[in-house]
């Protein structure tokens, strides 16, 4: 078995061992239920000292026996009964019995350089019995199991029963079905999340977002916004790694979101506890950038072309073949960074400062007045920005460079503002919501302008067919219109 990514949608009950299952026959008329199956699965559970990845409801294991022998990394998904599980098989595993490289990857961002260690051992008798359709398929699986387990920190052993319903290839309709019918037949509401869980008593350690105090003061704003972002940053870095949809544009965000809050409010912890801090983050948002760059360059590209009716073949080499290779450099580079100890050395920087924060001149004040201030500020340099427009002649080069300050600053308001919304500011949140509309209509003019520069260097490459000069001659005019049409936008609703 090759690395393998599922959703495991499951639901779980504690039981008393022995206790019969009910007949599933009701749950699939017309289907079967099959001749229930015995396994026997003895499983390794690997953490960090600290069971860094127990408290974020994730599990790493290596089990043998059943019909998926392997190792298995179970993350959360996105409603309370699925699970993301990415399962390798030993066939493709290192052959020393190591983790193997995709597993570790995709907890990176969280055990970083810390040692995975062997946590708990896990035995269990499982009695499988699958439900099918009528056409054979399988549906769900109902899982009777006995469990021994033996934590290794503690060196307590616990033995349980209970019982699982996966679905295989049923739907959430025979989910919801299954789960009052367990209920009469003896199941009880699972004391724990997982079996790890349960075995090492890891569930009071559980990691949750931090949350304000009813009247918080200004480092109670700085340390919840910290974490919180600190939190996106973990979601989104796996997924990085993946080249996932939207994946590099979140995390540069998350990036930007982190320096901007130590920035516009410079007063809550001393700077000298955060300046190296703020520097990475610069220069991790920089390096997301170029490979979102690309990106975005690449999305527009194919865009325009899409509205040819006939594309010369060296121009769509140039504008997406050659944009494709550039875009895959860049994101070898990005996740080659992403596993370097300077970055996971930020990630343990972000941290200590959320653990142990060190106060400046502003952390014991009202968080309201803080960020009022802060908002103010960034609003006052936005509008100065605007101001020193009208003196420069429109769509010159000065012209041009003071609209792009302009949606830089737009942007820095924008995430100063977000960094309150967690205090009920309705004004702030109004202040937020027009930067944003100023970003985006912005925004659309700063593609075109980058997109207006990659056309003219590619109409000069001087193995270019004439029909391709012609095709983007119209590009040209093309994005002309958008980029005019996005300022002339944002000019109307100043």
């Amino acid at each position: 078995m090759s690395a393998r990514e599922s959703i495991e949608v499951e639901v779980k009950f504690d039981v008393d061992a022995g206790q019969p299952a009910p007949d599933f026959t009701v749950l699939v008329p017309g289907g079967r239920v099959a001749a229930p199956q015995r396994h026997e699965l003895v499983a390794t559970y690997l953490d960090t000292p600290a069971h860094d990845l127990a408290a974020r409801r994730i599990t790493l294991r290596r089990r043998t026996g059943g019909t998926d022998s392997g190792w298995h990394l179970k993350r959360p998904g996105t409603h309370a009964d699925a699970r993301r599980e990415l399962a390798i098989g030993f066939d493709h595993a290192p052959a020393d019995g190591g983790v193997p490289p995709e597993i570790r990857d995709a907890i990176l961002v969280i055990v970083r350089d810390r040692q995975l260690i062997p946590v708990a051992e896990i035995t269990t008798e499982r009695t499988v019995t699958v439900l099918h359709d009528a056409d054979g398929n399988s549906l769900a699986e109902f899982c009777d199991d006995r469990v021994i387990s033996h934590a290794h920190q503690s060196q307590i052993t616990k033995e349980w029963a209970e019982w699982e319903f996966e679905l295989t290839g049923g739907g959430t309709k025979l989910l919801k079905a299954a789960k009052p019918l367990l209920r009469e037949a003896g199941g009880r509401r699972a004391s724990s999340a997982s079996k790890l869980a349960r075995a090492i008593g890891a569930e009071p350690h559980v990691h949750a977002p931090t949350r304000l105090p009813k009247k918080p003061v200004a480092l109670d704003l700085m340390l919840h916004s910290l974490a919180l972002h600190r939190d996106a940053l973990i979601t989104w870095d796996p997924l990085v790694r993946e080249n996932a949809p939207d994946s590099v544009h979140q995390l540069r965000v998350t990036a930007r979101k982190l320096r901007s809050v130590l920035t516009s409010f410079p007063q809550i912890l001393t700077p000298e506890s955060v300046d190296g801090l703020e520097g990475e983050l610069r220069e991790l948002g920089n390096l997301l950038g170029e490979a979102r760059d690309r990106e975005v360059q690449l999305e527009i590209n194919a865009g325009l072309l899409a509205k040819e009716e006939h594309v010369p073949d060296d121009l769509r080499r140039a504008l997406i073949d050659d944009e494709v290779g550039r875009q895959e450099r860049s994101l070898r580079s990005l996740r080659f960074a992403l596993s370097t100890k300077r970055y996971l050395q930020v990630l343990d920087d972000l941290d200590l400062v959320i653990a142990d924060p060190v106060p400046g001149a502003d952390a014991d004040r009202r968080a309201a007045d803080v960020a009022t201030e802060g908002i103010e500020l960034a609003s006052r340099r936005l509008r100065k920005a605007e101001k020193k427009l009208k003196s420069f002649e429109p769509w010159t080069d000065e012209w041009v460079a003071q609209v792009h300050r302009i949606r830089k600053r737009a942007k820095a308001v924008r995430y100063t503002a977000d960094a309150a919304k967690p205090l009920g500011l309705k004004w702030a949140a109004r202040t937020a919501k027009r930067a944003a509309r100023i970003q985006s209509r912005l925004g659309d003019f700063q593609d075109t302008v980058v997109n207006r520069e990659q056309i003219a260097r590619v109409a000069a490459l001087p193995q270019l067919s004439r029909d391709a000069v012609f095709v983007l001659g119209r590009l040209d005019a093309r994005e002309e219109r958008r980029g005019r049409k996005a300022v002339e936008a944002y000019l109307a609703e100043r």
